[in-house]
């Protein structure tokens, strides 16, 4: 497969893809943390979501659950956290672009914000389900 990138004259290319093999994977670690630190620090829901993962994956280990639904709920746990971390890109990107009203970007926010509906909606119901068996 072609790489796009090759196919660009050589001042567009990001100077942050020359990275390769152990360097590129330490370097992706801590952009990984830098993340996760700028969430916990600036965003609340992600806080909040955190604090329901830190009490429900603990939880769904203790009770007598199979192994199955265990692994269904840390799954829909972390999955609730990994939709949250897109939704607060998804804000912060379109607020850099412009903290003007806008429908596209209304949309964008609405979009990310349902994501997480969805997500936190499927953990939910995945609780119902493991207390219900």
């Amino acid at each position: 497969m072609n790489n796009p990138s090759a196919n660009l004259p050589p001042d567009q290319n990001s100077p942050f893809k020359g990275k390769t093999g152990i360097r590129r994977i330490l370097n992706a670690l801590g952009y990984s943390l830098d993340g996760l630190h700028a969430a916990w620090s600036n965003e609340a829901a992600f806080r909040q979501i955190s604090l329901l993962a830190l009490i429900g994956i603990p939880l769904c280990l203790i009770l007598p659950f199979p192994l199955w639904m265990r692994a269904l709920l840390i799954a829909s746990h972390m999955a609730t956290l990994a939709v949250e971390l897109i939704n607060s890109a998804i804000e912060a990107a379109v607020d850099h672009t412009s903290l003007e009203h806008h429908a596209l970007a209304k949309r964008a926010k609405d979009l990310g914000s349902a994501a997480q509906l969805v997500g936190l909606t499927n953990l939910g119901l995945m609780w119902i389900v493991a207390v219900a068996i």
